[in-house]
């Protein structure tokens, strides 16, 4: 970004949370770097006339958050568009189409329904065409691997008769990419640029300053990557002379499968030609789906469906295609893996590119799995011997967890309880980066810490300061933006200040003490998140010096 920058600006009188002094309270900022971190009393020589200077009366000061795998299209369509998220029942569902119609929308899009506790199931194809007035409609279940549609749609689509087509109107597979497709083209691009500026001035306004955007074929629509990279790339003193403030960074994965080498190179140098800059070939390149769509691919049934196990989409040879032409490239690869026979069989593909090209060339592509539910220890050791990062979602075990919760349905409770395995992942060595996969569930980076370090099952926990490294310093590493993703002298002025209550030390354990505000212990403090407590607040998001957000004062 290039943007007219303070000389220097000073915050004094909070906490700063930084590995170069545990105990600092003040910082100065000069241009788009931190140049100094210390006490209020030692802040003097750093300061001169002219300087701002800014009182955080208490306030936390921290690297901003790293949300490490977004659809910032679809996060705002939700935003703009028809949000289900709050639908209790099918019949909610269609009033809310019809209340649509009636406010004067010519086709539906809507997302967030979850069915598992309805009382009177999905609602038909030929309900909705009577609640719409046969416009059509797209409504995208939570985990956005299943929708149901409307007659016009499906016309409009042309997804009667292929796979995951049902006659109800729900969809999965290649039904639904051919739906979510004519989704794509029934929004024109201004929609697309309402949608992707909400969602991106959303991450800013809860301390994100960079998201990994997972893009590709059926997820997001033509030239949808390159249309959201332009937008966040906007110079802010162009942004604000238009009257708006400038936008969080993004960083673009597309989920396309190569067979070469010299296809992967194309793939690059494709998207640099649309003023891309590709982080890597993968993210969301599934290999199974979700496990609330029944898509998943699972070792044995799912309880609540006998006789079914969920869909490969990608099977050993296609990944170790792609892995092997990744890793000749140098271009990361990345995968979508919930189930636990889908990580059995990415782990066979790794390990045959291993045999191949050997284990260093491997381990230092910088390849990732996204999500990795259902990983086991096998899975967990191939993952830390090849150096492949786990992108994973917290706030699904917060959502769907627990004894009585969506996965205790779908796998019954005692498979449920292996699920999200974080502390395990991180005691292996497996690389960590959180992110919320909105608009799966929201951008809550604090919510996710909290949900990592307050797990449905205690002994996957982590500390909330392990959660906290992840969801920030953790995302710049696995992508390798080389930004250090702390608060230092010398390093990018990427932070965000925090309204907060008292700063402690957390365990993950519940056996131990649960909080800790010794100072002897060198540690810098983080917000309490025990359950039930406040959230913090968000005060003011800045990226490279540029403020993106701004409630301080």
């Amino acid at each position: 970004m290039v943007a007219t920058l303070p000389a220097r600006r000073l915050y004094r009188g909070g906490a700063i949370y930084s590995p170069a002094d545990p105990f600092a309270t003040a910082m100065v900022v000069e241009g788009s770097t931190i140049a100094w971190i210390g006490a209020d009393e030692a802040a003097g020589p750093w300061t001169r006339d002219g300087d701002e200077v800014v009182e955080l009366d208490g306030a936390l000061v921290t690297p901003a958050f790293v949300d490490a795998h977004v659809h910032t299209t679809e996060t705002g369509l939700l935003l703009t568009g028809l949000d289900l998220t709050a639908a209790r029942s099918g019949r909610a569902v269609l009033d809310a189409v019809a209340a649509a119609v009636r406010a004067g929308a010519t086709a539906v899009l809507g997302h967030g329904w979850d069915d598992t506790a309805w009382p009177d199931g999905r609602p038909t194809r030929e309900q909705l065409d009577v609640a719409a007035a046969g416009a059509p409609v797209y409504l995208s279940r939570i985990d956005v691997h299943s929708a149901l549609v409307s007659s016009a749609l499906a016309a409009t689509a042309g997804v009667v008769g292929t796979t995951g087509w049902t006659p109800e109107g729900w969809v999965t597979l290649d039904a639904h990419h051919a739906a979510r497709d004519a989704r794509w083209r029934i929004l024109g691009p201004a929609d697309r640029e309402r949608a992707q500026r909400a969602a991106l001035r959303q991450a800013a306004g809860v301390g994100v300053g960079a998201v990994h955007e997972m893009s590709g074929p059926h997820i997001s629509g033509s030239g949808d990557l390159a249309a959201l990279v332009a937008l966040a790339g906007a110079g802010a003193d162009d942004e604000r002379a238009a009257g708006r403030e400038p936008l969080p960074d993004v960083v673009a994965y597309r989920a396309e499968a190569v067979t070469s080498e010299a296809a992967a190179r194309d793939a690059v140098a494709a998207a640099a030609a649309d003023g891309v800059r590709l982080a890597g070939l993968g993210g969301d390149l599934n290999v199974d789906g979700a496990l609330g769509s029944r898509t998943a691919r699972l070792r044995a049934d799912y309880a609540d469906a006998p006789g079914h196990r969920g869909t490969l989409q990608l099977g050993v040879a296609a990944l170790r295609d792609h892995l092997h032409a990744c890793t000749r490239a140098g271009v990361p690869a990345g995968f979508h893996a919930i189930g636990d026979e889908a990580l059995d069989v990415l782990c066979s593909a790794l390990e045959e590119v291993e045999a191949d090209l050997g284990t260093p060339a491997v381990a230092s592509a910088g390849h990732r799995v996204e999500h990795a539910v259902a990983v086991d220890a096998h899975a967990i050791a191939v993952l830390a011997r090849l150096g492949v990062a786990a992108s994973v979602q917290p706030a699904f075990d917060a959502a769907w967890g627990g004894a009585d919760g969506a996965y205790a349905a779908r796998l019954g409770p005692e498979r449920a309880r292996a699920l999200h395995p974080f502390a395990a992942l991180a005691a292996a060595g497996v690389p960590l980066a959180l992110g919320s996969d909105s608009p799966v569930t929201p951008l809550d980076p604090w919510g996710a810490v909290r949900a990592a370090a307050f797990h449905r099952t205690p002994g996957h926990a982590t500390s909330v300061r392990a959660a906290f490294l992840a969801h920030t310093r953790g995302g710049h590493r696995v992508a390798r933006t080389g930004h250090p993703g702390t608060l230092r002298p010398g390093a990018p002025a990427s932070y965000a200040v925090w309204g907060a209550a008292d700063l402690v030390v957390q365990a993950a354990d519940g056996r131990l003490a649960a909080w800790s505000t010794d100072e002897r212990s060198g540690t810098p403090g983080l917000p309490d998140l025990t359950p039930g407590t406040p959230a913090p607040r968000c005060l003011r998001t800045v990226l490279d010096g540029v403020v993106l957000h701004d409630r301080l004062g």
